[in-house]
């Protein structure tokens, strides 16, 4: 597939792309992405792989899991990969309990999975609107809570990563999401202080217009707009997402919790991005 006809970066991409981590800083840790087999989920796959760490990602499609394992073991990276529909919290327990009986113990939890389409708000379906807010909202706090459930009883510390959207700019046609992820920074922000005495750092990274497969859904013209949403005036890349995880879920954070990272090239301070297309009543 040739870069015209993809977005953002492959996985011949995300093996070699550079980092200004170490090799080896992940040296037996056990980090799960959920959504791996997504954009930003992938890259973060990839990277904590690359650094070391045993990776397990999860998702709906075991399809998408096994093609992204196979291309990870292919480089000789430690990773596996299970399916796992994270609106079911009786799945979800049942996901930790596999896990602690293979690996006994996760260090980290990258909250990646999640989805939305464009739309106006008051075109939203009841339907549409409780398959976003089940998977990006209660999704997340199932995972959240399962594996905080984990650490507790076997007196381990740990790490939780949610991916969310920037919520404080313009950011429109997606309402739905942005109710949920404003919910889960809510709830971050929460339960970080009532985890702390259990050794668990909870942090959320909010990216802006990052190129991902996900862009797919946008129309050219949508898109092409994205790069002018922020005062960089470009799009970010999955990578740049990956990396935030890495800081936020690592030793360098081990004082960092309840915290919410922008990474979005400035566009919270300066921008808007419509990603229904700006209505003529806004351009003038």
């Amino acid at each position: 597939m040739s870069g015209a006809e993809r977005f953002g970066l492959a996985d011949e991409d995300l093996a070699v792309h550079p980092t200004v981590y170490a090799p080896g800083s992940f040296d037996g840790r056990v980090v799960l992405v959920s959504g791996g087999a997504g954009g930003i989920g992938r890259a973060a796959a990839w990277l904590f792989a690359r650094l070391g760490a045993h990776v397990i990602v999860s998702g709906r499609s075991e399809e998408k899991i096994a093609g992204l394992v196979a291309a990870m073991r292919d480089k000789g990276l430690a990773c596996s990969g299970h399916a796992v529909d994270v609106r079911d919290p009786d799945g979800v327990a049942a996901f930790f309990d596999r896990i602690w009986a293979e690996h006994g113990r996760i260090d980290l939890l990258v909250n990646s999975a999640g989805g939305q389409f464009p739309q106006a708000a008051i075109d939203f379906s009841v339907k549409g609107w409780n398959a976003v807010i089940n998977t990006n909202l209660n999704g997340t706090w199932f995972m959240m809570q399962a594996a905080a459930r984990k650490w507790r009883d076997a007196g381990q510390p740990g790490s939780i990563v949610n991916i969310v959207v920037v919520t404080t700019h313009g950011l429109y046609g997606v309402a739905h999401t942005i109710a949920a992820r404003a919910g889960v920074i809510g709830l971050s922000r929460s339960v970080a202080v009532e985890w702390a005495p259990l050794g668990i750092r909870v942090n959320c990274v909010a990216p802006g217009a990052i190129e991902t497969d996900g862009w797919k859904v946008y129309t050219p013209e949508v898109r092409a707009a994205y790069p002018r949403t922020n005062p960089m005036m470009r799009a970010g890349s999955a990578w740049d997402i990956a990396e935030a995880c890495v800081y936020l879920g690592g030793p360098a954070a081990k004082f960092v919790t309840g915290e919410l990272l922008t990474v979005d090239g400035g566009g919270q301070l300066w921008g808007e991005t419509w990603t229904t297309g700006k209505p003529d009543y806004f351009k003038e």
